[in-house]
């Protein structure tokens, strides 16, 4: 995994950047400020290192809070090795049994543009999420741009119809669930939740040890599903790429 040139790997050539007063995705009545470092050419051992910290990748960028008065997002991921699935991700597995599932590198089609303005605009409707219908330029900017050797998109299909994409970056040590899109219309399949055990599945199969699943924040009930895939870990803030992350044991409370 490593060798003589870690070091490189580990500092690529980047434009780093903050963007203060965004608002907050979670908690509107608060301002944002993120980090970016800009990535021209990225290794894995990078994208692992930095994930390993809590930063998230969109495209080229990799992006994590800095908020001055704020430390409400937590990183997490899952241990996959020793996960036991609760009765109802057994049903919701069940139910998929003949959804089809292709595993590839991320594309752009009109398909992909229509299910994620579909299911983000469904999403803004009944959770109040922040939503623009998203062009095909920030889509590929997003989603598809420096997706290097390890972004790939994973693909549900039911009657022959796109109905779910999952994004997500299979590392080192873990696989990095990116983003998740699905067709409000199939609720009844628990989509999102059966592309989260996908990816447990998958991972168990490549021998990996984790699910990086994100941020926790306490109080965002779209989040509250987070708490049924355990065992979970929690990331102490945001150490350096050459500090050690200490990731410590989480059930789902404070």
């Amino acid at each position: 995994m490593y060798d003589k040139n870690m070091k490189e790997l580990l500092t690529p050539k980047s434009i780093d950047f903050s963007i203060s007063d965004e608002s907050c995705a979670y908690m509107p009545d608060k301002s944002a400020r993120m980090n970016y470092k800009q990535v021209e050419v990225v290794s894995k051992v990078f994208a692992t290192s930095v994930t390993q910290r809590g930063w998230r990748r969109y495209g080229r960028s990799f992006v994590h809070p800095t908020c001055f008065t704020c430390t409400a997002c937590k990183s997490m991921r899952v241990g996959v090795k020793e996960y036991k699935y609760t009765k109802s991700q057994k049903k919701a597995i069940k139910r998929n049994e003949d959804t089809k599932i292709i595993v590839q590198e991320p594309t752009l089609t009109q398909e992909h543009i229509n299910l994620y303005n579909k299911y983000h605009s469904y999403k803004a409707k009944n959770d109040q999420w922040q939503h623009e219908d998203i062009s095909e330029e920030k889509y590929k900017s997003d989603f598809v741009e420096g997706a290097h050797d390890f972004g790939k998109e994973i693909l549900y299909y039911r009657d022959d119809k796109l109905v779910c994409v999952d994004l997500v970056d299979i590392l080192y040590d873990g696989i990095s669930s990116v983003h998740c899109y699905y067709d409000p219309e199939y609720l009844w399949y628990s989509l999102g939740t059966h592309s989260l055990l996908y990816e447990i599945k998958l991972a168990q199969e490549l021998d990996l040890e984790w699910m990086y699943l994100g941020y926790w924040v306490e109080g965002y009930k779209a989040f509250d599903y987070k708490k049924n895939f355990q065992p979970m870990e929690i990331l102490e803030g945001f150490p350096r790429v050459f500090e050690k992350p200490m990731w410590k044991p989480w059930k789902g409370e404070e």
